[in-house]
């Protein structure tokens, strides 16, 4: 009798639960430091700091679809893609605005509060990033959660500047500069999931 687990499947099988418990992980880590830097961010009234928490939230959500995409077609998980590039979009536009009413309304945010949760965000998503490594190019549904991971690490980085910049200059402009920055990567990101997802779902080939 022929083992039901054998050969090509039996190694996906391990796989797809591997990708389940690291998704699971680190969508509780990004749950948390949403709830976390959001309230830090409208408490200070940092732009870059909530960029942050707003990329957090986006891959909560992120991740959430991803561990339901483990197993599905290669189509479902374009599509999943492409909802994810969408929710980098929209976080880019959400910063955006903060930015203009910034400009409008200037504040200069306390840098030791920035600097704090900054730190402890980078602390939270090099942890999760170092969890994606190894399923960075597993499959489509895989990559697109790398690309968020890596761009949390890229932000806690930018906020941290931003955060000295204040502190050096005593004023708003090094938020609203690394916010703008943040805008753009976030922009050129969700550009690049959502190009990968359409071409996968233009050309779809059975997972």
């Amino acid at each position: 009798m022929s083992d039901c687990c054998s050969g090509t499947r039996c190694a996906l099988d391990v796989t797809q639960s591997r990708q389940r418990t690291t998704l699971r992980i680190v969508l509780g880590i990004n749950a948390a430091m949403f709830a976390a830097l959001v309230g830090a961010a409208l408490y200070a009234g940092s732009s870059a700091l909530l960029s942050n928490s707003l990329d957090d939230l986006g891959d909560a959500l992120t991740y959430g679809l991803s561990l339901w995409a483990v197993g599905r077609g290669a189509t479902t998980k374009a599509r999943v893609a492409l909802f994810k590039g969408g929710l980098i979009f929209a976080a880019a536009c959400v910063v955006a605005v903060q930015i203009a009413v910034k400009l409008a309304y200037p504040h200069t945010p306390p840098a030791d509060v920035m600097a704090g949760f900054a730190v402890l965000a980078l602390v939270a998503n090099s942890l999760c990033l170092a969890l994606l490594w190894r399923h960075r190019h597993e499959d489509l549904n895989m990559s697109s959660v790398w690309e968020c991971s890596r761009n949390d690490v890229a932000t806690n980085l930018a906020v941290i500047l931003a955060a000295v910049g204040v502190w050096l200059a005593d004023g708003q402009w090094p938020d609203i500069l690394i916010a703008g920055l943040l805008v753009v990567i976030l922009l050129r990101s969700s550009a690049r999931v959502i190009g990968q997802a359409w071409g996968e779902l233009k050309h779809p080939h059975r997972a």
